[in-house]
This record gives C-alpha cells, sequence and structure tokens, in this order.
C-alpha cells in the first residue's frame, strides 16, 4: 500500500462513491428519458436524491481543505487550480471534439469557434465540476482572516435566493459554495461524528430510517426546492450519507463503491461518452424494452468504463489523461500523481 493509500479516509471513499455514481445515474437517467421521450423508474431515485448529490460532493470535497490552506500561494495555487485547470482544457477539447460536429452542422464553424471559446467562461458540458472548484478553493484562502460565519450566513443566503442567470458558474456557486465552506469549517465536527457513527451504529441507522421518511415526503411532496427546505435537506442528507459510508467502512462487503471514491475524478472526467454510446446502443437495438432497467445499464457503462481507460492509459503516453505531466506544475510534481478532488 502506498504512502497515499494509507492516510486515505475509508468512509470518505465510500462517500465520494456514492456520489459519483449518483452523478453518473442523473446524466444517464435523464438523458435515456430525453432521448425516449417518456420516464422509467429510475427517475424516482434520481429525484429522490436531488437534494444532497451535489451538495455532499461538495461538502466532501471541503473536508481536507485545512491541511493545505495554509500553503504558500504558489504551492496552494498549483494544487488546487492548475491541477483542476489542466484536466478541465483536457477533457474540454475530447468533448468538444465529439460535439463539435453536430455545432458546425447546425451554426457552421463560427459558431463551433464562439461555443469552444465561450467554454473558458461558462462551463462546457458535464465537466463544471472542475471548474468550478478552483474558484472556491481560491476564494476561501482569500477569505480566511474574515470570521466564519460571516462567510457561512452569506453561503447559506446566497443558497436560499435561488439565484437563476442562465450562466453556469454564477448558479451553481451561489448553490453550493455553502456546503463546500461547510465541509471546511466543519470538518473536526465531522469527522468526530463518523466515528461516533462506528461506535453506535443502531442509532446511526435509526437516522437513515428517519432521514429518508423526510426526504422521500419532501421531494415527492414538492417541496425539497423552497428557500431555506432544500437548505437543511441538503445538509441532512450529506450527514446520511456520510452515516452510510461510515457504516459501510467496518466492512469491505461493498469495497467497489470505495474504489469509485478513490477514483471519483477518473469517472466524472471520462464517464460523458460511454454513457452517450450505451444509451444510443440500448435504446436503438430493441432488447431490452423497460426505461429504467436501460438507465440502470447505462450507468454502470459510465462508471465502469472510465476505469477500465484509466487503467489501460495510465502507463502509457496516453497516461496523460489521468495524470499531470510535469510542465503543468507550478511547482515540482511529486511523481505526476493524480490527485483527489478533496
Amino acid at each position: 500500500m502506498s504512502s497515499i493509500d494509507a492516510e486515505r479516509v475509508a468512509w470518505v471513499d465510500y462517500a465520494k462513491g456514492f456520489c459519483i455514481i449518483m452523478v453518473v445515474m442523473m446524466h444517464s437517467t435523464l438523458g435515456v428519458q430525453d432521448a425516449a421521450g417518456a420516464t422509467g423508474w429510475a427517475d424516482y431515485i434520481v429525484a429522490f436524491a436531488k437534494p444532497f448529490r451535489m451538495p455532499d460532493f461538495f461538502m466532501i470535497s471541503g473536508l481536507f481543505l485545512s491541511r493545505v490552506i495554509d500553503r504558500d500561494w504558489r504551492t496552494y495555487l498549483d494544487k488546487k487550480v492548475v491541477h483542476f485547470a489542466y484536466f478541465y482544457v483536457i477533457w474540454l477539447i475530447i468533448q468538444f471534439a465529439f460535439k463539435a460536429p453536430l455545432i458546425a452542422h447546425n451554426g457552421g464553424a463560427p459558431e463551433v469557434a464562439r461555443q469552444f471559446a465561450l467554454a473558458f467562461i461558462d462551463p462546457f458540458g458535464t465537466i463544471w465540476f472542475i471548474y468550478l472548484l478552483p474558484i472556491f478553493f481560491v476564494l476561501v484562502k482569500a477569505t480566511k482572516r474574515v470570521p466564519w460565519w460571516i462567510i457561512w450566513i452569506i453561503g447559506a443566503g446566497l443558497q436560499m435566493a435561488n439565484v437563476n442567470t442562465g450562466w453556469v458558474i454564477p448558479d451553481e456557486f451561489c448553490q453550493r459554495f455553502v456546503f463546500f465552506y461547510s465541509g471546511y469549517v466543519f470538518a473536526p465536527a465531522i469527522f468526530r461524528y463518523a466515528a461516533t457513527v462506528l461506535k453506535h451504529g443502531q442509532l446511526a441507522a435509526a437516522y437513515l430510517a428517519v432521514w429518508s421518511i423526510i426526504e422521500g415526503v419532501a421531494v415527492f411532496g414538492g417541496v425539497s426546492e423552497i428557500p431555506g427546505i432544500g437548505l437543511v435537506l441538503g445538509f441532512i442528507g450529506a450527514i446520511a450519507v456520510v452515516t452510510l459510508s461510515t457504516l459501510l467502512s467496518k466492512s469491505d462487503l461493498m469495497a467497489a463503491v470505495r474504489y469509485c471514491g478513490r477514483n471519483s475524478i477518473v469517472i466524472y472526467l471520462a464517464f460523458f461518452l460511454p454513457m452517450a454510446i450505451a444509451r444510443t446502443v440500448l435504446l436503438r437495438v430493441p432488447v431490452i424494452h423497460d426505461l429504467g432497467t436501460i438507465s440502470l445499464i447505462v450507468t454502470a457503462c459510465g462508471v465502469i468504463f472510465p476505469l477500465l481507460l484509466f487503467w489501460s492509459v495510465r502507463n502509457t503516453r496516453l497516461g496523460f489523461l489521468f495524470r499531470r505531466p510535469a510542465w503543468a506544475h507550478l511547482t515540482e510534481p511529486r511523481g505526476g500523481i493524480l490527485v483527489p478532488a478533496e
């Protein structure tokens, strides 16, 4: 086991694993249903997870920020800005290469150039998460001396304001920053909570049962997106994921989920293509007719094939797809290892 593996926290990897699988499932299910013009049973799972899916992802991403926030700006920017900027540009080019022909068909070469340039201001496709993370990292370090409660109240207010400009970054910033900042500020309390869950498994299971009822009533009762309620659901849902992940970390029964969490950025970067291919094939070849089942298979393809790609290229010239080369560092690289988004 490498030193990096030894430093990892099992429940955090489980939590990230659940989050990335839910993200892929959301895109897969909505894509299948949009293409088919109908809905399937997987839509209920996607709807249930919506209030906590991205809040938990951002909260987990802020958990370990306190370990590096006091580093000098050059080192900090290398780890928390250049790192994600590199992968954004690489995978923007890859995603755009697949979508450019359709864009050119509809709007010509000028539209292709316009949309590519726009992608550096307004994130393109599914990779907006790694565009937004560096903004959060820089903002938190820049405001480190500001009392935390002031920043938190502002973040909560922005989340409840339901800002809708039509631009990805301002809208997602307002919706997600409070969860990222909470992961950073409340990290000690979150880790203490996880330790308590390990000692009191039955109480933790009871919490999950109560939470699932509250979540279901709020989501399917149509009140989950009301300002304030959405904020609360985001937090209690994120804590529910922490609870479930901590309970699962007691054994290796779902080690595959943990592995997905350890490599969540790999899945996030590359799931779009196998997802699209699987969706197209399954809908055009009338072997399976249940849309929920199709969505589940597409999700599995979106999770598994990026990992297969990662394994197949990691020791080849294509390793740059998932590993930052030496030239893409501001500081001396530490073996060019892909660092998780935590």
